[in-house]
């Protein structure tokens, strides 16, 4: 698959994690992490163990606001990086096929 590439100038990086920063002390996401769910895998963990991920990474084009940020826990923020979601997906998918593979062999 071929990787959707926006220029990005430093500048622009760095506005935009300046708003993360900002956003991360606002009451909704604190209410957002509140809810304990990570946005990828779906699994429960406590506020301070998720991270904000940006849903497209801010160095693919994406901005710091409400509509493209989710609680994410660290292993899939680790994982993803800067993957947009069409790319996430087709990661697990790939990940999900692996495992499947290495089942079979083993029977």
């Amino acid at each position: 698959m071929k990787h959707f590439i926006v220029e990005i100038s430093e500048q622009e990086i760095r506005r935009e994690r300046e708003k993360s920063r900002e956003l991360r002390k606002s009451r909704w996401w604190k209410n957002r992490l509140a809810q304990g769910r990570c946005h990828w895998c779906g699994g429960s963990f406590a506020p301070e163990e998720l991270t904000m991920d940006h849903i497209i990474p801010v160095a693919r084009g994406g901005k710091a606001s409400r509509n493209n940020v989710v609680p994410c826990c660290k292993e899939c923020n680790s994982k993803k990086k800067y993957l947009l979601p069409m790319e996430w997906e087709q990661y697990l998918n790939n990940m999900e096929k692996a495992e499947q593979n290495d089942i079979e062999s083993s029977n």
